[in-house]
């Protein structure tokens, strides 16, 4: 099965040079963790709730610090012709909860989670994927 078969399609986004408190509400609002951070329809990184409660108030930056200052750059994507196996092994590995999905041309075209990958998969990609996630020592909490 391809990601394109479980991603989230329609993603929202937040700039660079929006707010933290921007991408809060977004992530209040959407009851998630993490948004792409988004110049048109290429990603340049993302931002967690982690990066804003613990990056951002440990280095004293309040709610109007531009998401450019806290996001994490160089993150890891998906392709959405991948397979659901070989992604699921990729967030283990990496230990991340999401990936943006990109296509050919490197446009952004869905999200895909660890949510996505257990109701549509049979479960055992989810399972492959919240083990490496579960373990300590990630390099970002994308």
């Amino acid at each position: 099965m391809k990601i394109s078969d479980v991603m989230t399609k329609n993603v929202e986004t937040v700039s660079a040079d929006q707010t933290a408190q921007d991408a809060a509400k977004f992530m209040l609002r959407a009851e998630a963790g993490s948004i792409p951070v988004c110049d048109g329809d290429r990603v340049l990184g993302m931002i967690t709730d982690r990066d804003i409660a613990v990056r951002g108030i440990a280095e004293g930056r309040g709610p109007d610090t531009p998401v450019r200052d806290l996001m994490s750059d160089g993150i890891i994507c998906a392709r959405e012709d991948d397979d659901v196996r070989d992604i699921a092994a990729k967030m283990s590995d990496a230990q991340v909860r999401r990936l943006p999905v990109l296509d050919s041309n490197d446009r952004l075209v869905g999200i895909v989670s660890l949510g996505d990958l257990s109701r549509e998969t049979d479960g055992a990609s989810a399972a492959q994927a919240l083990e490496g996630v579960s373990q300590r020592g990630g390099a970002h909490e994308q």
